[in-house]
C-alpha cells in the first residue's frame, strides 16, 4: 500500500516536472514569437517615421520656396510702389513750382496794376484840383463880368442876392404854413374817419355781415332743416342767444356764421359744430351747449392770458386783466391782430427799456396793457384809451402803465423811460411793412423811387431808404461836394421827392459827407 502511494507520488512528481518543462518550452517559443513580432512592428514604425520625416522635409522645402517667392513678389511690388510714389512726388513738385511761378507772376501783375492805378489816381486828383481851381477862376470871372454888366460891386450884388433869398424864404415859409394847414385838415379827416371806423366796428351792419363770416360744414343737407327747426324756432334761438347772423342758403353741406365780433363769432361756430355732432338740436339743448362753450372759452382765454403773463415774467396780475389779455386774440385793428400787436409792443418796449436803463419788467407790463381797452370796446361805450385806463385804475396798476395807455395816443405827455419805450414800440409795430393793410408792391416801388431820385444827383455815391421809407440817407463824395453844397443837395432831393413820389407823412433826407485819409505803413 505504501509502495503504491510512493509510486503514485513519484509518477505525479515526474508528470509535474515533465509538464513544467513542456510549459516552459512552449512559453519560450511564444516569447520568441512575440519578440519577432515586436521587432517587425518597430521596424515598420521606424520605416514609417523615416517616410514621414522625408515628407516633412519635402513640405518644409516647398513652404520655404513659396515664402521666398512671396517675399520676392512683395519686394518687387514695394519697389514698384516706391518708384511710383517718387514719380508722384516729382510731378507734384513740378506742379507746385509751376503754381508758384504763376502766383508770383499774378502778384507781380497785380502790383503793377495797383501802381498804375495809384499813378492814375494821383493824376486824377491833380486834374481834379486843377479843374476846381479853374472852376473858381471862372466863377470869379463870371462875377467880374456880372459886376461889369450890372454896374454893381460885389457887396451890392451880395446885398441884392440876400434880399432875393429872403423873398424866396418868405415864399418857402408861406408854403410850409400852407402845407401844415393842409396837414391839419388831413389829420382832421383821418381823425373823423377813425371815429367813424370805431363806431361802425361796434355795429355789425350789412357790410360786416357779408364780409366777416365763418363756414360750418354739414355732413348732410338735411341738417339745415333741423337747424332751422319747426317754424324757425331753432334758428331764432341760435341767433338771439349767440348774437350772430346764421345764413342758410343753397351752398351744399355748409352754413355761414356772420358777425363783426370775432369772439362772438368763434363761440357761435363752436356751438354749432357741437350741436351738429350731438344731433339733438332744440332750444333747451342749444342753451346748454352755448353755456358750456362760453365757459370753455372763458377758461381758454384766462389760461392763454396766464401763459402770456408767465412767459413775459411781469409779475402778478389781476385775473380780470389776465382774461382781457386772452380776449385780445379775438380783436383786430386795421387788419392787425390785437394780441399779436400787444406782444410785439411788449417785447420791443422791454428791449428798448433795457438799452436806456429803464425797468424791463415794467416796460413789458405797460406794453402788454397799453391796448387792453380794445378787449372792452364791443361791450362798453367809449374809446379804448379811456376804457383801458379805467380798468387798470380799478385794479391798481402802476402809474407808468396808466401813462403809457394815455400817452401812446398823445392824450398825455410821456413821463418815464418805460412809457417812452412803449410809445416808440407801438409806432414801430403799427408802421412796419406788412403789419397793417398796405400793399407791399406799392411800398417797394415807393422805396425804390426814393433811392433812384437820390442816386441820380451828381456827387452821390450811395443812397439808402430806411425806416419803412420815411428816411433816405445819402452818402456823397467829400471831394466833389462841400458842406454848403450838401445842404443844397438835401433841399434839391427833398423837392424832387415831393414832386415825383406820393407818400404818407414826411420823408427825412439825410445827406452825409465824410472825408477819409488812408495811408499804409510799410
Amino acid at each position: 500500500m505504501l509502495n503504491e502511494i510512493l509510486l503514485g507520488g513519484s509518477i505525479a512528481s515526474v508528470s509535474g516536472l515533465v509538464g513544467f518543462f513542456i510549459s516552459k518550452k512552449i512559453t519560450s517559443a511564444n516569447f520568441d514569437i512575440y519578440v519577432e513580432k515586436a521587432k517587425a512592428q518597430a521596424s515598420a514604425i521606424e520605416n514609417e517615421a523615416q517616410l514621414l520625416l522625408y515628407k516633412a522635409n519635402i513640405k518644409s522645402q516647398e513652404i520655404e520656396l513659396e515664402a521666398t517667392k512671396l517675399y520676392e513678389n512683395a519686394k518687387e511690388r514695394a519697389k514698384a510702389d516706391l518708384v511710383q510714389r517718387e514719380d508722384d512726388v516729382a510731378k507734384k513738385e513740378q506742379t507746385f513750382k509751376r503754381y508758384k511761378q504763376n502766383e508770383e507772376r499774378r502778384l507781380q501783375d497785380e502790383v503793377a496794376t495797383l501802381k498804375a492805378r495809384q499813378v492814375d489816381l494821383k493824376r486824377n486828383e491833380k486834374s481834379l484840383g486843377l479843374l476846381k481851381k479853374r472852376y473858381e477862376e471862372k466863377i470869379d470871372e463870371a462875377l467880374s463880368a456880372v459886376q461889369h454888366c450890372a454896374g454893381m460891386t460885389r457887396e451890392e450884388a451880395k446885398t441884392l442876392l440876400l434880399q432875393k433869398v429872403e423873398e424866396k424864404s418868405r415864399a418857402e415859409i408861406a408854403h410850409v404854413v400852407r402845407r401844415y394847414e393842409n396837414q391839419a385838415r388831413e389829420e382832421g379827416k383821418k381823425r373823423a374817419n377813425y371815429i367813424l371806423a370805431q363806431a361802425t366796428s361796434r355795429f355789425a351792419g350789412e357790410f360786416a355781415a357779408e364780409r366777416l363770416t365763418n363756414l360750418v360744414y354739414l355732413s348732410d343737407d338735411e341738417l339745415k332743416g333741423r337747424i332751422i327747426g319747426k317754424e324757425g324756432r331753432n334758428i331764432k334761438t341760435l341767433e338771439t342767444l349767440l348774437g350772430v347772423d346764421i345764413i342758410i342758403d343753397d351752398t351744399p353741406n355748409a352754413i355761414l356764421v356772420s358777425s363783426f365780433n370775432l369772439y362772438r363769432r368763434a363761440i357761435a361756430t363752436k356751438t354749432l359744430e357741437l350741436l351738429i355732432q350731438d344731433g339733438r338740436i332744440q332750444p333747451a339743448r342749444i342753451e346748454e351747449i352755448y353755456t358750456k362753450v362760453c365757459d370753455e372759452f372763458e377758461a381758454e382765454t384766462l389760461a392763454e392770458g396766464e401763459e402770456i403773463v408767465i412767459d413775459l415774467d411781469i409779475g402778478v396780475m389781476h385775473p380780470e386783466l389776465v382774461k382781457l389779455i386772452g380776449k385780445l386774440r379775438y380783436r383786430a385793428s386795421y387788419g392787425q391782430n390785437a394780441l399779436a400787436h400787444t406782444l410785439e409792443v411788449a417785447h420791443l418796449a422791454g428791449m428798448m427799456a433795457a438799452e436806456m436803463g429803464g425797468d424791463i419788467r415794467l416796460a413789458k407790463r405797460a406794453g402788454l396793457l397799453h391796448d387792453i381797452g380794445k378787449a372792452l370796446t364791443h361791450e362798453h361805450e367809449g374809446n379804448h384809451v379811456d376804457l383801458g385806463a379805467q380798468i387798470c385804475n380799478r385794479y391798481n396798476e402802476h402809474s407808468v402803465v396808466i401813462n403809457a395807455i394815455y400817452a401812446h395816443h398823445g392824450h398825455e405827455e410821456i413821463n418815464s423811460i418805460e412809457c417812452g419805450a412803449v410809445c416808440a414800440a407801438d409806432a414801430l409795430s403799427a408802421a412796419r411793412p406788412g403789419a397793417r393793410r398796405e400793399v407791399l408792391e406799392s411800398f417797394l416801388k415807393r422805396v425804390t423811387a426814393i433811392e433812384e431820385i437820390a442816386s441820380e444827383h451828381t456827387g452821390v455815391k450811395q443812397a439808402y431808404a430806411i425806416n419803412a421809407g420815411r428816411e433816405v440817407r445819402v452818402i456823397v463824395n467829400a471831394s466833389l461836394i462841400n458842406d454848403d453844397e450838401s445842404i443844397l443837395l438835401a433841399k434839391e432831393i427833398a423837392k424832387e421827392i415831393e414832386e415825383k413820389v406820393q407818400y404818407p407823412g414826411d420823408i427825412k433826407v439825410n445827406v452825409i459827407r465824410e472825408s477819409r485819409a488812408v495811408e499804409f505803413a510799410r
